[in-house]
């Protein structure tokens, strides 16, 4: 639905858990220290691979499991559901209002499995089947629907990196319809050594850490955690008496039809879902403030992205501030979307865009306007672009806006 027959759909509560710990206060200080949270990897033995970090939950932020076989992705997923749900004024449920859950996701309970096969093959322990009952990559999903009691259509889509991306654009397009009158959109991954090993084997992972748009970047560097976002209705929101956090103006997607791993490098794919993005938002170029940018740190990834980003925004890219939460709490793979959503509305909330850790200079290659060592100022509503793209050649991206004061 066009931007202009949809009803504004608003942003009433968020919640995260990342690298840095628990919640979105955490995330948003960890974002706006400039120091990332990737460290070397505790949950499994890395030494058996080419790299050996990641940005891994905290040990105490790591919730105990809420019901027998539920994986770490699904644990984390509700903990970020239940700070969301917090926030959104909405802890004791719906008050019958129909609600969906729209989820993305790609390593679901891979992580338990291989705990699973590892006892079963001479660990020393006993496997316990429990272990194997959140494997599916909709296993954090659906534990969210069931602890919000969802009874509305429960989505996971599992599209690589730009998963929970189009997530957040299945909700909005169910709330603009009235399929819904809340959304619960989000995703959660945790890390696992079948998608570690798998990306060291391409040469895609930095040795050290993930360095986006540097000219001497390596690659990605994986996490993990959860990020959750609930969508109504702006007039339904405020009728209840809930204060919008910001606005999902619009989303778009495309398809490279390139190659399985990497990215058609002209950037013409992504350039197609920027543009379809602004153009569901009623958007202009000229009117986004800031992108939150996919910004991986691969070299060919980074490369067409910032070749994408040229072609929408002409000249005014050597000024349009730049970040990637990604160079922070490194790539959370199918729910990268979710908490680079989340990002962004803390940064539309602050008026500040966060910095990007990581050392070097800018890629002259392919110049952005990368934020750099201190939070960069934002005016009041402004709007963001935030973007995701994935193996196979889709591409997300979405559009957020903040909320003026005066419109509180």
């Amino acid at each position: 639905m066009a931007a202009a027959r949809r009803p504004r759909i608003a942003i009433t509560g968020i919640g995260a858990v990342s690298g840095y710990g628990a919640g979105v206060e955490t995330l948003w200080r960890g974002l706006l220290s400039g120091v990332s949270a990737i460290r070397e990897i505790t949950r499994f033995d890395p030494g058996r691979h080419r790299t050996r970090s990641a940005s891994e939950v905290p040990a105490e932020a790591v919730p105990p499991p809420p019901f027998r076989g539920a994986s770490l992705a699904g644990g984390v997923a509700l903990a970020a559901l239940a700070e969301a749900l917090a926030g959104a004024g909405l802890p004791a449920g719906f008050a019958g209002r129909e609600a969906g859950v729209y989820f993305g996701c790609s390593t679901g309970g891979t992580f338990e499995t291989e705990r699973f096969h590892e006892e079963l093959t001479g660990g020393g322990g006993r496997p316990r089947l429990h272990w194997l009952v959140s494997h599916q990559t909709s296993g954090p999903g659906d534990a969210v629907a069931r602890a919000c009691g969802a009874t509305g259509p429960v989505t996971t889509i599992s599209s690589a990196c730009a998963s929970a991306t189009l997530a957040l654009g299945g909700a909005l397009d169910d709330l603009a319809t009235g399929a819904v009158d809340v959304a619960v959109t989000g995703g959660a991954d945790a890390l696992c050594e079948l998608t570690f090993a798998g990306f060291n084997s391409l040469r895609a992972v930095d040795p050290v850490a993930c360095r986006p748009f540097r000219a001497g970047r390596e690659g990605m560097t994986i996490g993990e955690g959860a990020a959750i976002l609930i969508l109504e209705r702006e007039e339904d929101a405020r009728r209840r008496g809930a204060r919008p956090l910001a606005r999902l103006l619009g989303a778009g997607a495309s398809c490279d039809a390139h190659h399985m791993t990497a990215p058609d490098p002209s950037g013409q794919g992504i350039r197609r879902a920027i543009e379809a993005t602004l153009a569901d938002a009623g958007v202009p170029p000229g009117r986004i403030d800031f992108v939150n940018a996919h910004g991986t740190g691969t070299p060919l990834n980074d490369a067409a992205e910032a070749a994408a980003l040229a072609m929408v925004f002409g000249e005014r890219l050597a000024r349009l501030p730049v970040t990637s939460t990604k160079g922070a709490i490194g790539h959370f793979l199918g729910s990268a979307g979710a908490v680079e959503a989340v990002a962004t509305v803390l940064c539309l909330g602050a008026r500040l865009v966060h910095p990007t850790p990581g050392g070097g200079e800018v890629d002259p290659a392919g110049p952005v306007d990368l934020v750099l060592g201190a939070p960069r100022p934002l005016p009041a509503g402004a709007v963001a672009l935030s973007t995701n793209f994935a193996f196979g050649g889709s591409n997300g991206a979405v559009v957020l806006a903040g909320v003026a004061e005066e419109e509180g």
